[in-house]
């Protein structure tokens, strides 16, 4: 099985706003970057939708290491909360909506076939990946804004 490391990131003008992802994909020989965004979106959404398609961009299963400065990304796997919100009939514990419900289960689906790691790393610092990740969200923001 391939061993791919992903570096993830979303970013909003406003939130809401425009907004726009970045994703790094890493294997020991290639490396492939990936942005979109939109016109009017969240930061939220814009972190789901990094990890979704830097996911959906693996042509076969893969062992992988996702890293993303997105608490709400990460620690919705770390901790449980999407098992829990699955389980709940996509209801929060306060017995509400699930927020981006959609994403999420994009982001399922997407990541159904593979061996993933969900690591947190902390953003705008000396991590090389996150940091071109966000630059790549950044400039899709920049080409919403046009």
């Amino acid at each position: 099985m391939h061993e791919v490391d992903i570096y993830t990131d979303g970013a909003c003008s406003g939130n809401p706003g425009p907004g726009g992802w970045g994703v790094v994909l890493r294997t020991a020989d290639k490396e492939k970057e990936l942005c979109g965004g939109e016109s009017v979106t969240t930061n939220q959404r814009m972190e789901l939708k990094a990890a979704i398609e830097g996911l959906r961009a693996l042509r076969q299963p893969c062992r992988v290491k996702l890293y993303s400065d997105s608490a709400y990304l990460i620690r919705a796997f770390q901790d449980g909360w999407l098992a829990r919100w699955r389980q709940n009939g996509w209801q929060t514990k306060n017995k509400g909506e699930v927020k981006n419900k959609e994403l999420w289960q994009e982001l399922l689906s997407a990541a159904a076939s593979h061996q993933i790691q969900w690591i947190k790393v902390k953003g705008h610092s000396d991590n090389q990946g996150n940091n071109r990740a966000d630059q790549l969200a950044r400039g899709s923001i920049r080409q919403q804004k046009k």
